[in-house]
């Protein structure tokens, strides 16, 4: 699914605290795509971000509560979904926001030291899943709305469709240096909708 999402660390309304989130969430990423979370150090972060140590430490206390809130923070400025009116113009619309967040070098270095780090770690396996339950819930109007035209079986499971059309977009980024082109994003799209067309994801085919 998409990670469709803007610099985590934009600025958002909310006076002070929320200009210190922001630079400390943006210097958390930063170094986040630099180092992996083995290398997340708070103090370190607050440095990048020009907020106090105490500061850091008395609102995330950890790293992995830091990437919790990065994870929340970027699903919150995720952009919103593109409606087309057909199945085929909404998934590729999804499958190419997945790619060029996954293909620019900082948001794709981010995603990769968060998909390894929640390997390992139960809290950002926590907070991961929890980004991508967000963003399939935001996509997934976009299949029923195929459902109700027809275009689909009745019982297809939406949430799996849209979970379909990002997979091969992150296999490629983990487990090869292809290029991650707009081509790779259509081609998931297309093999995602002549799957759904085919009952691939209905609840009877489980």
């Amino acid at each position: 699914m998409a990670t469709e999402s803007t610099d985590p660390g934009s600025v958002r309304p909310g006076g002070r605290t929320a200009r210190v989130r922001a630079a400390v969430l943006r210097a958390a990423g930063d170094a986040l795509a630099e180092g992996g979370l083995a290398h997340l150090d708070l103090a370190e972060v607050a440095r990048r971000a020009e907020v106090g140590r105490t500061t850091v430490y008395r609102r995330w206390g950890s790293p992995t509560q830091l990437v919790a809130d990065l994870l929340a923070d970027m699903a919150e400025q995720s952009l919103p979904r593109t409606e087309t009116g057909t199945l085929l113009g909404d998934l590729r619309a999804n499958a190419r926001l997945v790619r060029r967040t996954l293909a620019d070098p900082r948001q794709g270095a981010l995603f990769k030291a968060v998909i390894a780090a929640a390997t390992c770690d139960d809290q950002t396996a926590a907070a991961l899943h929890r980004f991508y339950e967000i963003r399939v819930d935001a996509w997934q109007p976009c299949v029923q709305q195929a459902v109700e035209r027809g275009e689909l079986p009745e019982d297809t499971d939406t949430r799996e469709v849209v979970r379909a059309v990002s997979a091969p977009l992150y296999y490629r980024l983990l487990t090869s240096d292809a290029l991650l082109d707009e081509a790779a994003a259509d081609r998931a799209a297309e093999a995602t909708v002549a799957a759904a067309r085919a009952g691939v994801f209905t609840r009877s085919a489980e």
